[in-house]
């Protein structure tokens, strides 16, 4: 039985700014369900410090930076069952946030040969290094220059996963010698370390790891387009042999409205009508009109253009012209956050904005609302259409990426799908989308049908798991 070791950026429950924080957090617990040993090694943040108590301190290593040899320390914690690793380096990671400094080379070139250099002292020497997105993506490449002659590293192979093409890690090429050390004779004639006369940290990971995964079968398909692969479109259908595309998954734990503790009024697939005790509970709290009958249209994201707010802010008018009630919940550029609450302030009873970050609150949103609103430009996967199928609210989506994997628009004469989608990414296009779905909302035998197939969709890890269970099994 394969042993696998993640390495990322990030990991719920202990720091996440989105889908790869869920990810990581989620699917080596399903892996060891199945009976392989899956482990997480993340960074020491800041965030993450008040949990120190918790953990075992394993030691500490001094890592080869260039020309510094930097101090890391170890530790080790025990979390619903999965062992998680921690690199404690205080200058690199005890800072406000988790990315967009300007040494973020150096920071994530630490942490890949941090945990290179930990393997022997963490008593975990796995065969697989599953690596995740640019952050990570310099560590098949180092485990090559550096280790290949060590004993304790041979056999060991690398799976990068590439959660979002347009986040690749590119900076000034000094890097390659004054943090990688990689050797000029052996290494910088190669053209894989190279983008534009850069070094692109995600680009070395999709030439050197053994296996690439997207996540989504329909993500990969655009990535490997001149218009979807971000200037890497030609290198990864190169290498298409070794990809695969897997759909996330989410975890129904967290994501369950029959136990979830944060919401209102607990419900099921057979008593979804409980949704409308949640809806008037969520008005009153977010201070908009309270009527159980009126259609509630959620959203929980990141305001930004890849998440279609361009789209939503061209729309909004007419929108609210429907009689919907709007509730959006997430922070992001600073001109959609005013947009929207200047919406909100106009429309009070119709509109709600919270700029915040709120577990919580997205928890009763999901269950209040009646539709979810997801009009992406790009969307690698998406996790909040399947967590919003899980409490009945049907999404409505622009046919993109995993998007395109997860909902199925729904027919009215097979009674089959699960939402409404639309292709176009034009006001037209989601705003007739929008109508079609307010005209079955009204219908209510109709709607049950639609809800109840979308809370018995099954989007759990389960499936998912299983296709990384047998794409692991390829590396011999």
């Amino acid at each position: 039985m394969k042993s696998v070791l993640f390495l990322a950026a990030e990991a719920a429950p202990f720091i996440k700014t989105g889908g790869l924080g869920d990810v990581v957090g989620s699917l080596p617990k399903e892996l060891n369900k199945r009976g392989m040993d899956a482990r997480i090694i993340l960074p020491l943040y800041n965030q993450v410090k008040e949990q120190k108590k918790q953990m075992t301190f394993l030691g500490s290593i001094t890592v080869p930076l260039g020309w510094r040899n930097q101090y890391c320390g170890l530790y080790q914690l025990e979390k619903d069952a999965v062992t998680y690793y921690f690199c404690d380096n205080e200058y690199y990671f005890c800072r406000p946030g988790i990315y967009g400094y300007g040494d973020d080379a150096e920071r994530f070139a630490f942490f890949s040969r941090a945990v290179l250099e930990a393997l022997p002292h963490i008593q975990f020497v796995p065969d697989i290094l599953h690596c995740n997105d640019w952050h990570t993506g310099v560590v098949p490449v180092l485990l090559k220059a550096h280790y290949h002659k060590e004993k304790r590293y041979e056999g060991i192979s690398t799976v990068l996963t590439i959660h979002n093409i347009q986040y690749q890690g590119v900076f000034d090429v000094v890097v390659l010698g004054d943090l990688l050390e990689l050797d000029k004779t052996a290494y910088f004639a190669d053209p894989a370390l190279y983008f534009n006369g850069k070094a692109n940290f995600l680009k070395m990971g999709i030439e050197f790891a053994d296996l690439l995964t997207t996540v989504s079968p329909s993500y990969l398909e655009e990535i490997v387009t001149p218009q979807g692969g971000c200037q890497l479109g030609d290198l990864l259908k190169k290498r298409s042999q070794n990809m695969i595309g897997i759909a996330n998954g989410v975890d129904y734990d967290k994501y369950n409205p029959v136990y979830d503790k944060a919401i209102y009024k607990k419900y099921s697939a057979q008593s979804w009508e409980y949704k409308a005790e949640n809806k008037c509970k969520l008005q009153q709290e977010l201070g908009l009109a309270v009527d159980a009958t009126i259609p509630l249209i959620a959203m929980v994201s990141r305001m930004v253009d890849a998440k279609g707010f361009s789209l939503l802010t061209e729309s909004l008018e007419k929108l609210l012209c429907m009689k919907v009630q709007l509730v959006i919940l997430g922070t992001g550029e600073a001109h959609y956050e005013e947009f929207f609450r200047k919406a909100a302030a106009k429309n009070p009873q119709g509109v709600s904005v919270s700029t915040v970050f709120d577990e919580n609150l997205a928890h009763r949103i999901y269950a209040a609302s009646d539709l979810y609103l997801m009009p992406s430009l790009h969307e690698p996967c998406g996790l909040s259409q399947m967590m919003a199928l899980r409490y009945g609210s049907i999404p409505i989506v622009r046919m993109t990426g995993g998007l395109k994997d997860t909902i199925t628009p729904f027919s009215e004469t097979t009674g089959e799908g699960n939402g409404f989608c639309f292709s176009s990414y034009t006001p037209g296009a989601l705003l007739e989308a929008v109508a079609q779905a307010l005209k079955l909302y009204y219908d209510r035998a109709v709607w049950g049908k639609l809800v109840t197939n979308a809370m018995n969709a099954d989007n759990s890890w389960d499936h998912s798991a299983g296709e990384y269970f047998k794409m692991y099994s390829r590396l011999e």
